[in-house]
């Protein structure tokens, strides 16, 4: 259980070890470097599942601002005592361990809260250790596997400046995704690429989720659900026709037929026979290219619709080996969802004649069905690298898009085409 930061004793704080021209420098070249999705490789995702008992807090509710003014205060006190010790480069280390560098590890844990007492010095990597590092990598989206591997060792490299600057670049954030929840809503947290389905203030389900490339970020948005597409076409935006459709057909027509992909004269058009088009002069925009609906659609069994500007959806995918990734940035804007039917089931609950086995049957038969949906849940995209719950807990998140500091709230990071799907 994480500590309240306030009762730390000021000696494990470590004073002197963070100046704010050291930290500064460290929140340049560590909070806004280039990010990488192979740096992650190692880590693990929490799994996708229904939360039964209510012992998980939601990433975004009610309380989020005012908890994260607390943890702000927190940390504001951790930088003017001096931050926490950082950690010399080591190799791996587990229960069991005998080094120097577990002193130093116990001093860093215990100053944003995760060791206390008696527990705070010492070189033995022992369970307490363990157990509180466990506690640190699942609050930063790490595999809590309790080691002191190399993906740990950079996070507990951050300087408390930098998490303080985190923080405070999430403040903005949280008071604006925070406004109108309502009762039910859908939280998704692109930095974290997990969604959480929230009701009445309890996380009702969490799911590992697929977003945006670094280069097609998925946009920070506000919305409300409006309708699910059963066994659905994908209508291949212009973005993705020229950037990824158009090179492979140009080098043989037959990736039409394996993407089961219809050309259209427009939107409800006459069929185009592809043969027919030179293809080598054709622009993305001539033509309106259809999936039909089958196992190898884009969105696969289910697309679920909301209103908003950038032309981008949740959905299923054939592709579900990339929920198992921990860094899962390979979209060109959309959300896919891993077990999505356990969200289409939640979404239609209050709806007559709709459960799972209803949705299942409907999956199953392949038919394309839209069903409207009555009282939708409200919808958050939200950019969220930092966030506390009323647990005291305090999560982090890499800042995959580059947007701390720049002000960055909603919208379409980068100033990209509004158009963003697959």
């Amino acid at each position: 259980m994480l500590r309240s930061f306030a009762v730390i004793p000021a000696a494990l704080l470590v004073p002197g070890l963070a100046q704010a021209e050291n930290a500064r420098d460290d929140y340049k070249t560590t909070v806004k470097r280039n990010y990488n999705v192979q740096q992650r490789a190692n880590t693990a995702p929490t799994q996708s599942k229904v939360v039964a008992d209510f012992s998980e807090r939601p990433m975004l509710d009610a309380s989020s601002e005012r908890n994260l003014q607390d943890a702000i205060a927190r940390y504001q006190i951790i930088v003017s005592r001096g931050g926490w010790p950082k950690l010399p480069r080591t190799k791996t280390l587990a229960k069991g361990a005998e080094a120097s560098v577990v002193d130093i590890l116990r001093q860093r844990l215990a100053a944003e809260g995760y060791l206390s007492g008696s527990a705070t010095r010492g070189v033995t990597f022992d369970s307490n250790v363990q157990q509180a590092l466990k506690q640190f990598q699942q609050n930063h989206g790490l595999r809590p596997d309790g080691r002191l591997g190399g993906n740990t060792q950079n996070a507990l490299n951050v300087s408390a400046y930098a998490r303080l600057a985190t923080l405070k670049a999430n403040l903005p954030r949280v008071q604006t995704y925070s406004q109108d929840l309502g009762y039910r809503y859908v939280v998704v947290n692109i930095p974290g690429a997990q969604l959480d389905a929230v009701e009445n203030g309890r996380l009702r389900s969490r799911h590992n989720v697929v977003v945006g490339k670094i280069d097609r970020p998925t946009p920070a948005l506000m919305s409300k659900v409006s309708e699910l597409n059963f066994n659905p076409y994908w209508n291949a935006p212009v973005s993705i026709v020229e950037k990824d459709i158009l090179p492979k057909v140009r080098k043989s027509l037959a990736v039409l037929r394996e993407m089961d992909i219809r050309i259209y004269d427009g939107y409800n058009g006459p069929e185009v026979d592809p043969s027919s088009v030179d293809w080598n002069s054709v622009t993305a925009d001539r033509y309106h290219f259809r999936q039909e609906p089958g196992q190898g659609n884009a969105m696969a069994s289910v697309k679920i619709n909301f209103p908003n500007k950038h032309a981008v959806y949740m959905h299923d995918t054939p592709t579900k080996q990339l929920f198992s990734e921990a860094s899962r940035y390979f979209s060109s804007g959309c959300v896919r969802i891993d077990k999505v039917h356990i969200l289409t089931e939640w979404i239609l609950r209050n709806q007559p004649g709709w459960d799972r086995g209803q949705i299942d049957a409907v999956v199953n038969a392949g038919e394309r069905l839209d069903v409207k949906v009555d009282e939708g849940p409200q919808i958050r995209f939200a950019y969220l690298t930092g966030w506390a719950s009323d647990d005291g807990q305090v999560q982090f998140r890499d800042d995959i898009y580059q947007l701390d500091g720049t002000g960055f709230v909603v919208g379409q990071p980068g100033g990209l085409p509004e158009e963003i799907q697959g």
